[in-house]
């Protein structure tokens, strides 16, 4: 490996200037008076990326319309407010959702949906109906497999002992892709089993839901208690010992 390809790149670091300034070098209202690029700085280390994924945006192709809509969805959730130049967010990440489909051109919608959130991806259902798309939910324990046959033991079950059925993020993804979606969406789905979805999803993926069973699917709120209730996560191994 080269020198820049095992240099470490960090812009969470950035976090600093931009609570001293306002502004990073990626961001600033004049990039003649922006902040230095650190020296861990992807844009600096690897500009040659950034120049051919800019290339790739301005071309004709799925992924160059994905950009454009992308970033005219990212001004449409705000609402700007008369005589400053201040902004007010307008909408929720379902209506980005919404928002988006439609401007790709996109009707049918696949869902794939842990079984513990059925009840909000038939709310998330009548929405999508209700906005003239075309939703289409396949839930994670579709054809009850028994966690038996993956090659687990009845230690690896939430309830050891009882029929268990293991979640089949591969058969949710290859059905979305036999029914035709033009972009599917996750609600809910397992650390990995998200990662399955996605790998073998052929229409584009976005999560609407990321699962979280302590916060109530609001995975930021550990990043909100470092100081106090989650602090643990900075002083303590979440598991010692990892299973193959």
């Amino acid at each position: 490996m080269s020198k820049v390809e095992e240099t470490p790149i960090s812009c969470a670091r950035c976090s600093a200037v931009w609570q001293k300034n306002g502004v990073t070098n990626c961001w600033s209202g004049d990039p003649a008076t922006a902040p230095p690029r650190p020296a861990n700085c992807p844009s600096k280390l690897h500009s040659d990326i950034i120049q051919s994924a800019v290339a790739e945006f301005k071309g004709e192709n799925e992924d160059a319309k994905l950009a454009r809509v992308a970033a005219r969805v990212e001004a449409l959730c705000y609402q700007p407010v008369p005589g400053s130049d201040a902004v007010n967010a307008r909408w929720t990440r379902v209506e980005d959702t919404v928002a988006l489909a439609n401007l790709m051109g996109w009707k049918k919608v696949g869902i794939a949906t842990c079984i513990g959130l059925l009840a909000e991806t038939e709310q998330l259902s009548a929405i999508l109906s209700a906005q003239g798309l075309e939703p289409q939910s396949v839930c994670c324990k579709a054809g009850s497999i028994d966690k038996l046959e993956l090659g687990l033991t009845e230690d690896d079950k939430v309830r050891p002992g009882m029929f268990e059925p293991a979640c089949n993020p591969i058969a949710q993804a290859e059905i979305c892709n036999r029914i035709g979606t033009d972009m599917n969406i996750i609600v809910g789905l397992c650390v990995g089993h998200d990662m399955l979805f996605t790998k073998h999803s052929k229409a584009p993926v976005t999560t609407l839901v990321c699962k979280d069973r302590v916060t109530n699917h609001n995975p930021a709120a550990v990043l909100y208690g470092q100081n106090f209730y989650y602090k643990r996560l900075q002083k303590q191994p979440v598991i010692k010992e990892p299973k193959d």
